[in-house]
């Protein structure tokens, strides 16, 4: 039987956020007809499996061996059977009975492609990358190299966009990335190529080339613990500016080469100057 909304979390040793993340949903979405699939990607940490007892009604997945969050996903969502999935970070916790408003909101659109919503840290500070531009020369720019922002700027955070506004817009994050199953599967759901960092923004590109419209939908908030589950180490650095050099390499090469060589060498550049920091 299919139901409305599948929500899908991959976990990597946050059991605790994990559990509060699972009580914000028993809290906040009764009125829906949900199913959750948690998806372990291969924790070192095994206190994962005390809350299958606690949830009994979670579909948990024991991943062999971590394959990065792209491939969890997508293992995870072969098995969902909702008419929706609500992609979801385990480091979030919702924080109203604001699904259905928002389930509704995207039933009315006909080409719904994806939706966020608003995004805080534990200090209640507004996440910025809620709403977000492709990453293009300018704005790619911009944010590898200055903190130049002007406040109502179309910039790579939608600055022109109000934080409480809905807009449709360009790129949300996959800690609480909406879209409907059968769309998803369609435009070939998260490129496995990403281990971790930018198949968010790669999938709602997609999405935009081919001819859907994403939303951002301020009305709504989550809590996302934000880094709490990253350690900023070399590895870190790496996944990161390995992912931006995935999408570069998939989108600019060709079509674009002087912008591809301008933006491949301020990676490099970046990537370079962070790990100089971490000494």
């Amino acid at each position: 039987m299919t139901q409305k909304l599948s929500i899908v979390i991959v976990n990597y040793n946050v059991t605790q956020l994990l559990r509060k993340c699972l009580q914000s949903i028993h809290r906040y979405a009764e009125e829906i007809d949900y199913e959750i699939i948690v998806i372990d990607n291969k924790s070192t940490d095994s206190s994962w499996g005390e809350l299958i007892s606690e949830f009994s009604e979670v579909k948990f997945i024991s991943s062999e061996k971590n394959e990065g969050f792209a491939i969890a996903n997508n293992k995870a969502i072969d098995t969902a059977n909702g008419e929706y999935l609500l992609i979801l970070n385990p480091d979030t916790e919702l924080e109203g009975f604001y699904l259905n408003q928002i389930l509704n909101f995207a039933d009315s659109k006909t080409n719904f492609g994806c939706l966020g919503v608003r995004m805080h840290d534990a200090n209640g500070n507004f996440l910025p990358e809620s709403k977000r531009s492709v990453p293009d020369t300018f704005n790619s720019f911009e944010k590898l190299f200055t903190n130049f922002k002007k406040k109502n700027s179309k910039s790579y955070y939608r600055n022109d966009v109000d934080e409480f506004e809905i807009a449709e817009i360009e790129v949300i994050t996959g800690a609480f990335f909406l879209v409907k199953r059968e769309v998803y599967q369609k435009v070939g759901g998260f490129d496995e190529k990403y281990f971790m960092y930018g198949e968010d923004i790669d999938l709602c590109y997609t999405l935009l080339k081919s001819g859907y419209q994403n939303y951002y939908y301020g009305k709504a908030s989550i809590l996302h613990h934000k880094g709490e589950s990253t350690i900023k180490d070399k590895i870190y650095l790496e996944r990161f500016y390995g992912a931006m050099q995935i999408f570069i390499d998939k989108y600019y090469r060709k079509s674009k080469p002087l912008q591809y060589s301008f933006l491949k060498a301020g990676l490099k550049l970046r990537h370079k100057i962070e790990l100089i920091k971490l000494k």
